[in-house]
């Protein structure tokens, strides 16, 4: 594949081709995963896993993702490359009837047979929304914090997605979030070896498509979109702000954002955001040692805590180690600057715990660079939390610290659009009833 002039190589091949979608994009992406790899070795996505023999081999959440993925040397869960999110509407006016339940019910189980619930298979989620449950009479079962999305800082004006449902596609492999969604949907008659019998097609409607990536080397390859300086983000940075996230110690565990009570025990809330990224400023106006200030703290600067993107740090961003939550409003008077990771240490549960199970991942859909931020949690409520801490408001007009400026990372970001998500445990995933 050729962009131009150049000569793209097979991971931005392969990140295009998710783009792009539909039958050329997926069988550019099965060309691709056959041929070898750009150092001359064999492709290990060649032999395609086979799918799950019994759905009783599975967990009941749907969220349950983390033992099925891989992991970086220091136990880290990694996530899968390639990310496709389909947001859709049901077809039929008020309820779902069960005609229609227990059609999508057949899709998304033969979607498990086809593929092993894996990163190196397929992993997916079905959230379903506020408007969604607003189609029946009965009110949402009260063991379930799932208000419409809204602004959360008064510099924000985003769009909010209300269609019914958002479907999450996740793997190592790129042609098999674009297969799955083509299967899903009946454009195609084999999947992944399989005969495709059981669709979603007739009952949903597709609102929209969004596609992402994450991984060492995939942001560097697409800094010619607009928004990021050429040659900028660092080879191995896994986003294109130049840091490695998701450190284990720094995540909510999968059983703490799990619903614990009612018809919806199991399930977990999910937030979308789609977050445009200010790179420009972040690269040429910004030295290292302040990114890397804004990003986590001043301590981490000083004390060189940072190598590269983050590698060194291992399971933990440090933020508790070194104390830094307990000193942003101290910062913020004598540094004149509070970091990103500093801020959100103050978001803690009761056990001083995460709140949050981040599972965020890049994009450069529109020809620009973001991130698809999508958070776990068990209540909106947390999330509602952890991102007030982010902003930072009580720090803001503190020294040097303004309302955005060297207040984190919000100089950087702009809130696009919102989302907020049911992900009921898989025995209630297809059309669930409100109670």
């Amino acid at each position: 594949m050729t962009d131009g002039d150049r000569t793209l190589t097979r991971r931005e091949a392969l990140r295009a081709a998710v783009a792009v979608g539909g039958s050329a994009g997926l069988a550019a992406c099965l060309n691709l995963e056959s041929q070898p790899t750009e150092t001359g070795e064999a492709n290990r996505n060649t032999d395609r896993p086979d799918g799950t023999e019994s759905a009783a081999e599975l967990p009941n959440r749907q969220h349950a993702w983390n033992e099925f993925s891989r992991t970086d040397e220091h136990g880290n869960p990694v996530l899968a490359r390639h990310h496709v999110l389909l947001l859709a509407n049901y077809v039929g006016d008020g309820p779902v009837d069960d005609v229609d339940r227990k059609q999508a019910a057949n899709a998304f189980g033969e979607l498990e047979e086809t593929y092993r619930w894996a990163s190196d298979g397929l992993l997916f989620t079905v959230g379903y929304s506020p408007a969604y449950f607003d189609r029946y009479d009965e009110p949402l079962s009260e063991s379930v914090d799932l208000p419409r999305p809204a602004a959360l800082a008064p510099f924000e004006d985003p769009s909010f997605d209300t269609p019914d449902l958002l479907v999450h596609l996740a793997s190592d492999r790129a042609s098999a979030v674009l297969e799955a969604k083509q299967a899903l949907f009946g454009e195609l008659e084999t999947a992944n070896g399989s005969e495709v019998t059981e669709t979603i097609d007739g009952i949903v409607e597709l609102v929209d498509r969004r596609t992402g990536f994450i991984g060492p080397g995939l942001p560097a390859e697409h800094d010619d979109v607009d928004g990021v300086p050429d040659g900028a983000v660092p080879e191995d940075a896994p986003l294109f702000m130049g840091f490695k996230s998701g450190f284990v110690e720094n995540q909510a565990t999968e059983d703490s954002v799990t619903i614990t009570e009612g018809p919806f025990a199991g399930g977990t809330t999910q937030h979308l955001s789609l977050l445009r990224t200010e790179l420009d400023q972040w690269y040429n106006q910004d030295s290292r040692k302040q990114r890397v200030t804004k990003m986590f703290s001043a301590t981490h600067a000083a004390e060189d805590l940072v190598e590269g993107v983050g590698d060194n740090l291992g399971d933990s961003s440090l933020v508790s180690e070194t104390g830094v939550g307990d000193r942003v409003s101290d910062d913020a008077f004598e540094e004149g600057v509070v970091g990103h990771a500093q801020k959100l240490a103050r978001a803690r549960d009761e056990d001083g715990d995460p709140r949050l199970l981040r599972r965020d991942f890049a994009t450069v859909d529109d020809g620009r660079t973001g991130v698809h931020f999508l958070s776990l949690q068990e209540s909106i409520a947390d999330f509602i939390q952890t991102r007030t801490a982010m902003n930072g408001t009580d720090v803001a007009n503190v020294g040097g610290v303004g309302t955005k400026n060297n207040n984190g990372i919000l100089q950087y970001i702009t809130t696009v659009r919102r989302g907020n998500y049911l992900l009921p445990p898989r025995s209630k995933r297809s059309f669930p009833r409100p109670s």
